[in-house]
């Protein structure tokens, strides 16, 4: 088992610090709107279907999508928001199968 010494601790604050350093907000927005959409497609189906977290990933897109213009390609930008565009016709679908139940 390793030791958890003040110097092994002392040098993983400085990975951690030097990983942070490396990081642009841009980057992590881009992996919360992936992850985020995928969550979303994923509670519109299935056992995990949830509507409201759909709806919460939808618009939590919404907002973040815009937030990202200028700061990263512009491809990246229009995939996503046809991955909204997407999430908002598949979400419609699954509100309207659930009010035909």
């Amino acid at each position: 088992m390793a030791e958890h010494s003040p110097r092994n601790e002392e040098k993983l604050v400085e990975e951690l610090q030097a990983e942070l350093a490396k990081l642009n907000v841009s980057d992590l927005l881009l992996q919360t709107l992936y992850t985020v959409s995928s969550l979303g497609y994923h509670r519109l189906s299935g056992e995990a279907k949830d509507l409201e977290q759909a709806r919460l990933a939808i618009e939590s897109l919404k907002a973040l999508v815009p937030v990202l213009e200028g700061s990263v390609p512009p491809d990246a930008l229009r995939d996503f928001q046809q991955v909204l565009a997407n999430l908002q016709l598949a979400y419609a679908s699954a509100v309207a199968e659930q009010g035909a139940d």
